[in-house]
């Protein structure tokens, strides 16, 4: 190959290029995220993390009872995140234990902000049909865990699921007397609790604390953000992870301030005794530990920082699984 040759290439990969026409650089932005999904092991069991969206909450001198709205805005500006408006991610669970396909909570079903109701959606681009799914496990029963039961047209979600719920937990949400003499705020999602679970109640199962509701995967009580509120132990193996749906809110938050009360939690005091004994549990065993309002996709550890402040160590991102 001489160099006049070379020459001559390089002039026609030129000329072919400026044919082309410039690179399109105006192109419009996709204006969204790509499917949320990212997968790890527990022992041999296959766990899908699915994020149904985002719902942004301005932060108000209400959302932290027994802290100021100045101490909460300085802790959100410590993690570098808007001090005005939390974003709280919803992430649900798809574990595939070898024998059977297990989704734990179902999200909002696009009931709680319009930039959520994605868990569908991400669960198809996972690779995943919602017909495939044998077991629908509920943590408790408040909108964004129960909402993704039904689709909008009122359509089970997975249609051939066996939907599994916490004993105690129902019994408060489907007592009429409960619903009664409840606060007005509480009355809506009274409602949804029926309209969701009413046409099924025959077959719908309930679970206690320390029972193991699907192979593999045993409860855990952590009363405090509702009556009932469960969390899970999902073992295989000699690996475990801890799956404690809403024992904290965002963890910049609530992890690094146990103390503090959320306006979501019920009974904040219980709530507050249930926080500080998972996190003791999580960091003392250094157990892998994922959150439905941690940031996506919501797993890692908990580290104890000093005698009353924890911090969230997002798990490093695995390409591999």
């Amino acid at each position: 190959m001489s160099r006049r040759t070379i020459l001559s290439g390089a002039g026609a990969a030129a000329s072919l290029a400026c044919a082309g026409g410039p690179a399109s650089a105006g192109a419009p932005a996709a204006g969204r995220q790509a499917p949320g999904v990212y997968r790890y092991k527990v022992g041999d069991f296959e766990v899908t993390a699915l994020t149904d969206g985002v719902a942004r909450r301005p932060v108000t001198a209400d959302f932290v009872r027994n802290a100021s709205v100045d101490d909460v805005k300085t802790a959100l500006k410590d993690a570098f995140i808007d001090p005005n408006v939390l974003p709280i991610t919803f992430t649900l669970l798809a574990v595939n234990t070898g024998s059977r396909m297990v989704v734990i909570d179902t999200g909002t079903g696009g009931r709680a902000a319009p930039t959520a109701g994605q868990a569908l959606e991400n669960l198809a681009a996972a690779g995943i049909d919602a017909r495939a799914v044998d077991t629908v496990l509920i943590s408790h029963f408040h909108p964004d865990h129960i909402g993704g039961v039904r689709a909008k047209d009122g359509a089970l979600a997975f249609p051939n699921a066996e939907v599994v719920v916490p004993e105690a937990e129902w019994a408060f949400w489907m007592d009429d007397a409960e619903m009664s003499r409840a606060a007005e705020g509480l009355q809506k999602n009274f409602k949804l609790v029926r309209d969701v679970f009413k046409p099924m109640a025959k077959d719908v199962r309930r679970y206690k604390d320390g029972s193991e509701p699907t192979p593999g995967v045993s409860a855990i009580a952590t009363p405090g953000h509702t009556p009932g509120h469960m969390s899970f132990r999902i073992s295989s193996g000699s690996d475990q992870l801890i799956v404690w749906s809403d024992v904290t809110n965002h963890p910049a938050l609530f992890v690094r301030n146990p103390g503090w009360h959320v306006v979501f939690d019920m009974d904040a005091t219980e709530a507050e005794a249930t926080r500080k004994r998972m996190l003791d549990m999580v960091a003392t065993d250094r157990l892998r530990v994922a959150g439905f309002h941690f940031p996506f996709p919501a797993v890692g550890r908990i580290a104890q920082r000093n005698a009353r402040e924890y911090a969230f160590v997002p798990e490093n991102w695995n390409p591999a699984i």
